[in-house]
């Protein structure tokens, strides 16, 4: 059966919250842990029931932002989600409690008890209304990116559809397109103030209503942080201002000499080389079958996996106006298969779809059957370690797509994976920031940014022509700030594991692979710093590990003529 022919029914909630009752109040009569575990896998069917429903829903409406039908489910499912979640919360305190848990302990592991601990953490009946409020306002923002249309030369283009023009070779062009670009977000500016402002006040609100004193403790546990808190993320930030921004500083400086530039502004930061960025050759069609001959031969379990997604139709990555912007995968647990949502626009992150996204679709593809369900429950960490690893793995293939310029990608790739983290722990450093001082305005908000910015991009000009970033507005297009309130820095923590097998594949590539898929088929099963430890690898939290990344980075980038970087 293919994608499209999957079928969709609307949850029925009063009669799944009807029958979660029943199960949380069976435990109570539970006489064993056989009967206990028995529950448990009726809560698994419940769970994976709603989540496959919940996804169809979402996927169909991101593929068409104007679906009336999907957009009423849409709506459906924001408004009845929280009031499940709760339900489930109480069955899982009814099992954390339970006179069996040691022994279900055993069976289902001793990390899922530290994630319903969170969650019991982070979820109370009284923050349902407000729950659905957040998901309406995230669901609005969402829309209204989604929606967007730039007129630009005659065509009539969405976000997505702007990248190449953004990355033209021609500064001219870019400086254009991204006023074209920003001028919507100028545009829209009052309505994402007050959308941010109402989300920070309600996650607030959410935050106070539980005991604390703002979001940012129940926002660390919704994000099932399990095993490190503020003090290591703290600690890790002030890793990459000491040695990762003077790092990347100096990578810029390279750059901007490269490009004969005198300065870089907004609309040069994403543009590499004098000729342009490489760009993948042929049409969609051939870059998929492109990733197809890729995953075939880099193992036997990759090319079954993508024979089989390719097969099914699993793939919706075509730009197309009116879709929503953006990429992820997301899992159908009742046909244990992973979907890839993206947007192709004939730039370098196309080929981001093949590699990235397909290595959080393989993750759950192969932990998809696993019996415990908590043990296919990532953290985000854990999981961004699976894709942004899989990008080095599938480095050697890359002539497939990028052809004579293959080595360009490789080096862009590269630096743009070291560029990333300072921005990333920006974004989560200014969350922090905002959530800890819910009382600033937008313009308090912007100022900010803009300090942000100084500290952790100092080779960027603000100044400009361009109100939306000269202004510290830039925030306003990063959806994660508004949709998923402290995810950004895992990205952050998952690429300097990353960087750690880009560096086991230079010494054996097989080697590598194997460390790989021991990490891979652990799944959830362990906390993020366990799973590091079993597979050899250094935690981010370590004071070496940033620094040690540095200097294994400047020895192979002094390979591209970048000598004295260090």
């Amino acid at each position: 059966m293919k994608l499209s022919e999957f079928p969709y029914e609307r949850v029925d909630f009063t009669k799944m919250e009807k029958e979660l009752s029943d199960l949380t109040k069976a435990m109570d009569k539970a006489k064993s842990v056989e009967e206990v575990f028995s529950i448990h896998k009726k809560y698994y069917k419940m769970q994976d029931d709603v989540m496959t429903a919940m996804v169809l829903a979402n996927f169909r409406n991101n593929i068409d932002m104007t679906d009336e039908f999907y957009e009423k489910e849409k709506d459906y499912y924001d408004e009845k989600m929280p009031g499940f979640w709760n339900a489930m919360v109480e069955y899982q305190k009814k099992l954390y409690h339970s006179p069996f848990k040691k022994e279900m302990e055993e069976k289902i592991g001793h990390v899922a008890f530290k994630n319903i601990e969170l969650a019991i953490k982070g979820m109370d009946e009284k923050l349902i209304p407000l729950m659905q409020k957040e998901n309406e306002l995230t669901t609005a923002y969402g829309k209204l990116l989604g929606t967007a249309t730039i007129e630009w030369e005659g065509e009539e283009l969405n976000l997505s559809l702007m990248r190449p023009y953004l990355t033209s070779v021609d500064r001219s062009v870019r400086e254009r397109a991204w006023e074209k670009y920003s001028a919507f977000f100028e545009e829209h500016r009052e309505e994402l103030n007050s959308l941010y402002d109402e989300l920070v006040k309600n996650r607030t609100e959410q935050g106070r209503l539980l005991g604390y004193p703002d979001f940012t403790e129940i926002g660390y546990a919704r994000m099932n942080r399990n095993c490190y808190g503020e003090k290591e993320i703290e600690s890790f930030r002030n890793q990459v201002k000491r040695d990762l921004v003077p790092f990347v500083e100096k990578l810029h400086e390279k750059r901007r000499k490269r490009l004969g530039l005198d300065h870089l502004y907004y609309y040069d930061e994403d543009v590499f080389f004098p000729e342009g960025n490489p760009a993948p050759c042929g049409s969609p069609e051939e870059i998929m079958a492109a990733g197809e001959k890729m995953y075939d031969e880099l193992s036997p379990e990759t090319s079954t996996f993508m024979r089989k997604m390719r097969e099914m139709e699993l793939f919706d990555v075509l730009g197309r106006k009116n879709k929503s912007t953006g990429g992820y995968m997301d899992m159908l647990p009742n046909y244990k298969m992973p979907l890839v949502f993206a947007n192709f626009n004939g730039t370098a992150g196309d080929i981001d779809v093949i590699t990235h996204e397909c290595g959080h679709a393989f993750q759950g593809y192969l932990t998809a059957n696993l019996p415990i369900r908590e043990h296919n429950d990532l953290t985000s960490e854990t999981a961004e370690t699976y894709s942004m690893s899989m990008e080095f793995f599938t480095e050697p293939w890359m002539e497939l797509f990028f052809g004579e310029r293959s080595d360009d990608y490789r080096e862009m790739h590269f630096e743009d994976t070291l560029m990333f983290i300072p921005y990333g722990t920006m974004v989560d450093h200014f969350q922090h920031i905002v959530y800890e001082n819910p009382e600033l305005s937008p313009a308090e908000r912007h100022a900010k940014w803009k300090e942000l910015v100084q500290i952790y991009q100092p080779w960027l000009k603000l100044d400009g022509e361009i109100p939306f970033y000269s202004e510290g507005e830039g925030w306003q297009r990063q959806h994660h700030i508004y949709s998923s309130p402290f995810y950004y820095i895992d990205y952050c923590l998952a690429q300097t594991v990353a960087l750690q097998f880009w560096n086991l594949i230079q010494k054996d590539q097989k080697e590598a692979w194997q460390h790989y898929m021991a990490y891979t088929k652990q799944g959830g099963s362990v906390v993020f710093t366990k799973l590091l430890k079993n597979a050899g690898l250094e935690s981010p939290f370590q004071e070496s590990c940033l620094r040690g990344i540095c200097d294994t980075a400047a020895k192979y980038l002094s390979d591209y003529d970048l000598s004295g970087i260090a």
